[in-house]
């Protein structure tokens, strides 16, 4: 399982596909701003990454290969032809790279803070196709709560520094119900969601026959959900054009 981001190398070569230009420098631009953080985490961190995990797949040919967390709409291409190639390579993604936006996301707002990082909507529109196509297999949390002092919140004493903020997003509680509030609006019904959150996770973690399904001899781990009911999850001090998930109704 990786973690695909990495640093491309850096070249002034003529015809280097990667990328051009000088070594990285200081953040360019305000510290607490969002667009400062995202543009200091691009696409090719994650395209350069998966490349490289690709290129050693033939090391262990029979190895199961997974992408934890993709965020970058540019790198399902790159799955999509390696999968074609006979790489056994697989993907996930998050609640929240398929329910939030960083045009959405306030100066500040370090409860947004996670690598990869959430990117903008067009980019959650193509996880949203991959996940229906089945490219990508499952939907996670990649839960990681904090105390609130470590998210540096301007409202909590804190200066909103997204690169010194505690990385993480808090869904286990709410992922459900976020995946259910966008998906239905994108004709995904229970079942599928079932199945990228239960079945498939299982099945990637080799605990089929115990886990993931409905069936005698299973594991009841059994979720009672009303997708009609309606709740609203609030955060106090906060603006509501703050992101989907505090904002608006959850069904």
């Amino acid at each position: 399982m990786f973690h695909a981001e990495m640093l491309p190398p850096l070249s002034m070569s003529v015809g280097d596909y990667v990328l051009h230009g000088d070594p990285p420098l200081a953040p360019a631009g305000p510290l607490d701003t969002y667009s400062t953080f995202l543009a200091s985490r691009p696409p090719a961190f994650e395209t350069y990454a998966i490349d490289e995990i690709i290129s050693l797949a033939d090391i262990a040919p029979s190895l199961q290969l997974h992408i934890v967390h993709l965020s970058a709409k540019e790198g399902i291409p790159i799955v999509r032809a390696a999968q074609k190639a006979g790489v056994k390579l697989s993907a996930e993604t998050c609640f929240h790279y398929l329910t939030l936006a960083a045009e959405d996301i306030e100066n500040g707002d370090t409860r947004h803070k996670c690598c990869p990082p959430i990117r903008e909507g067009s980019n959650r529109d193509d996880l949203w196709s991959a996940l229906k196509e089945g490219l990508i297999e499952t939907v996670v949390s990649d839960h990681s709560p904090c105390a609130a002092g470590l998210k540096l919140l301007k409202e909590d004493g804190g200066d909103g520094d997204f690169f010194q903020a505690w990385g993480g997003i808090s869904t286990v509680g709410l992922g459900l119900s976020v995946l259910w509030t966008d998906g239905r609006e994108r004709g995904v019904s229970l079942e599928e969601i079932s199945l990228w959150t239960s079945y498939k996770t299982a099945e990637q973690v080799g605990l089929l026959g115990k886990k993931g399904c409905l069936e005698v001899g299973w594991d009841a781990d059994i979720v009672v959900f009303d997708p009609e009911a309606e709740f609203t999850v609030c955060f106090p001090n906060l603006s509501t054009n703050m992101g989907r998930i505090d904002a608006d109704c959850i069904r």
